[in-house]
């Protein structure tokens, strides 16, 4: 429940800046009186609102600054908490409403700092820890698909074998048709005959590399040392990778090797629709809602939640997110019952917590800034402050965090075989 409590708090903060960043809204704020600067006074904030600050991207960067801040502050507060007797521990599940209001008044303050260098340094802020969660995220994914392996064979094993095993065949094969066809539409749209030659080198190489780890993930000797390893996992992987490498490639600022998913339709369409043509963005302007942001802000409420509520049976991703293996929300211990036959709360934490607490909080402070990123659409301010742009270092970040990702997932597969002696069980 503490863990649903602060991920709510995230998932909170993340509404509040996604109304900010709402078309508009920077309009109806300068429609109060007194509000934004050169306006009416209003008692105690007379002159002091910039509109500009409080909404658009900026507004993104300080809501995401105090989120990052706050989580950040209560990994350092509970590192080394061992069980619940520590007293911190009392902190971290309960007083929720004193914790609502500090990160209210850091919120508060964030709005406050002077406009102009903070932007850029935390952009870079943000890539980093964003670079950080999206590996976060494939571990996540890659432990979900473990469970989800491991507990259908469970079902197939003791029940209908033939109805549980097509279930996964037909998951594992929907996910690599949908890799497939991704890594298709990068080369048709996203590739330039005499142009794009990064493209074409990230798009073969990571079309590549999830052919290897399915290859690797199905190996005898694999399957041997992991037998929860299979191809719905590798399916799984191969399907996100391409998934980041098509954000990845939304964020060239060549607009011939990046064209806007509304060009894309309009190629795709036969005729186009009646009436004026759309407008376009001009240079430098954010797309607030385009289609990477949306999925990118899915998979991340998806993470976020399982990371909240998971109970990982996988010794290899428990170790690399600090869970105790069969502790949390799914674990099988029975409840005391008290005289009256009522069942009463236990305290499974008393002699050692089921998750790490500081790391819980230190994933929390790295997704917000990827929430962050993700809703500028990793644009960085340009030198005036006054519109964002597209970088290639926001690119290598990406498909840096997706090649590490696969070593990463290649890792748990081989490690048993590399390491005989080391217990992976």
């Amino acid at each position: 429940m503490s863990r649903l409590a602060f991920s709510f708090l995230l998932l909170l903060g993340t509404l509040v800046s996604i109304v900010m960043i709402l078309p508009g809204m920077e309009e109806h704020l300068k429609k109060i009186p007194g509000f934004c600067m050169g306006g009416t006074s209003i008692p105690g904030i007379e002159n002091k609102v910039n509109c500009d600050i409080i909404v658009g991207y900026k507004s993104v960067y300080r809501m995401c600054f105090a989120m990052a801040c706050f989580f950040f502050l209560f990994s350092i507060i509970m590192i080394r908490v061992r069980s619940s007797k520590d007293p911190r521990a009392t902190i971290q599940n309960g007083f929720w409403f004193f914790k609502f209001l500090v990160l209210v008044g850091i919120t508060v303050g964030a709005f406050f700092i002077p406009d102009g260098i903070f932007n850029t340094v935390w952009y870079y802020f943000g890539m980093v820890g964003s670079f950080i969660f999206i590996i976060i995220q494939l571990i996540l994914l890659v432990d979900f698909a473990h469970s989800w392996n491991q507990s259908w064979l469970e079902k197939a094993e003791n029940g209908n074998s033939k109805c549980w095993f097509a279930a996964l065949l037909s998951f594992t094969l929907v996910h690599y048709a949908l890799a497939f066809t991704a890594v298709v539409l990068f080369y048709v749209f996203y590739i330039q005959p005499d142009n794009c030659t990064e493209h074409k080198v990230f798009i073969s190489l990571n079309f590549i590399f999830c052919i290897i780890v399915s290859i690797v993930s199905i190996l005898p000797k694999v399957q041997e040392a992991q037998p929860s390893s299979g191809l719905l996992q590798a399916s799984l992987i191969s399907l996100y990778t391409m998934y980041v490498t098509w954000s990845a490639m939304t964020n060239n600022p060549n607009r011939q090797c990046n064209p806007s998913l509304l060009s894309l339709v309009q190629r795709v369409s036969p005729t186009p629709p009646p009436g004026p043509a759309p407008p376009t963005s001009a240079p430098g302007n954010v797309q607030w809602w385009d289609a990477q942001g949306v999925v990118g802000l899915m998979i991340f409420l998806f993470c976020t939640l399982y990371a909240s509520i998971r109970s990982s049976n996988n010794a290899q991703v428990n170790k690399l997110m600090q869970t105790e293996e069969g502790q949390g929300l799914t674990a099988s211990y029975e409840p005391a019952n008290g005289e009256d036959g009522v069942h009463r709360a236990v305290d499974n934490e008393e002699e050692g917590v089921t998750y790490s607490y500081s790391f819980f909080h230190f994933s929390l402070c790295l997704a917000s800034l990827y929430i962050m990123m993700t809703l500028t659409n990793w644009y960085k301010p340009d030198s005036d402050y006054q519109a964002m742009q597209t970088t290639m270092p926001a690119v290598w970040v990406k498909i840096g965090s997706s090649w590490l990702g696969l070593a990463i997932y290649l890792w748990t597969l081989v490690a048993p075989l590399v390491l005989p002696d080391r217990d992976f069980n």
